[in-house]
Formats: C-alpha cells, sequence, structure tokens
C-alpha cells in the first residue's frame, strides 16, 4: 500500500511540477506570497518555476532513490509546509486559481495541506 501510495504522489509531483513550468504558471502565481517578492529579488513568475523544478526533482526522486526514501519523504513533507503559507495567502486575499473561486474551497484548501504532509512522511516511511 504504501509503494502504491508513493507512486501516486509521485506522480502528482511531477505533474504538479509541469504544470507550474508550462500550462498553470499564472494559477499558481495566485498563491504566491506577495511578501516573497519583497524578502527575495524574485518575481511570483520565478517563484512558480522554482518551485515547479523541486517538484519534479522530489516527484522523481520518490521512485529513482529507494534507499533516500524516508530522507526525501521528510524534505517533501517540509516543502508541503514551506508552501502552505501560498496557500493561506490565496485564501486571505481572495484570490481565485484553480477553481478556487470561493472562500469556502480555499479554506478547505487549507486543511489538505497536512494530509500531504502525512502522505509524504506515511508513503516513504520504512
Amino acid at each position: 500500500m504504501r509503494t502504491v501510495a508513493r507512486w501516486v504522489l509521485a506522480s502528482a509531483m511531477v505533474f504538479a511540477g509541469i504544470s507550474h513550468l508550462f500550462w498553470a504558471r499564472r494559477e499558481f502565481q495566485a498563491q504566491v506570497p506577495d511578501w516573497t517578492t519583497e524578502v527575495t529579488t524574485l518575481d511570483k513568475d520565478a517563484v512558480v518555476v522554482a518551485s515547479g523544478v523541486v517538484e519534479v526533482m522530489l516527484g522523481a526522486a520518490l521512485v529513482a532513490l529507494p534507499r533516500s526514501r524516508s530522507t526525501i519523504g521528510a524534505i517533501l513533507a517540509a516543502f508541503f509546509v514551506a508552501v502552505f503559507p501560498g496557500n493561506v495567502e490565496q485564501y486571505t486575499r481572495r484570490r481565485d486559481g484553480f477553481g478556487l473561486d470561493t472562500d469556502r474551497k480555499r479554506l478547505v484548501r487549507l486543511f489538505f495541506q497536512p494530509v500531504l504532509v502525512a502522505w509524504a512522511l506515511w508513503s516513504t516511511r520504512r
């Protein structure tokens, strides 16, 4: 069961990462907190591209590096925690994206992030 969960998560990460790079860049920009561009020298598009590259790498690593599985799972869980402020900002600033066009939908999404953290940790545990 863990293997299937890990492969599904890996596939989702690679798909999400590729979508960051190509067809969903504007949608993902709605999730980049405004303060990110103030703290770094990156604009929102650069943040989206960088996070997309990281997602592809983490997704691939989940299946390509079995000996490092638990470490990669911990890194992926930390990544999910790191991007959570973007989800909060999307909710608090009422930014539409990915069909999240109501406060309720955006709020429900916030509760999915801990599920992703748990999924990353559980599916990579030895």
